[in-house]
């Protein structure tokens, strides 16, 4: 279930960029890389995502983030 979670998240996250994004990146590590970089909708939907998704060790957003770290590599 969880595989299934992740891949619709992912494909959705797709959707919305229209493909302008990194390939099976999820939402929730996008924010946590758009906060980083210092843009405004990472700010704002980094800690929406994190309250609403209050699991794991470290917030969600980081944990999704590393848990994809490698596809951000060039």
């Amino acid at each position: 279930m969880l595989k299934f979670l992740i891949w619709l998240d992912q494909r959705i996250f797709w959707l919305i960029t229209f493909g302008n994004c990194k390939p099976n990146e999820t939402i929730s590590a996008a924010a946590y890389r758009a906060e980083q970089q210092g843009r405004w909708l990472g700010k704002v939907s980094r800690p929406v995502i994190d309250f609403l998704i209050p699991f794991g060790p470290q917030p969600h957003c980081k944990q999704a983030y590393e848990w994809q770290k490698d596809i951000y590599r060039d």
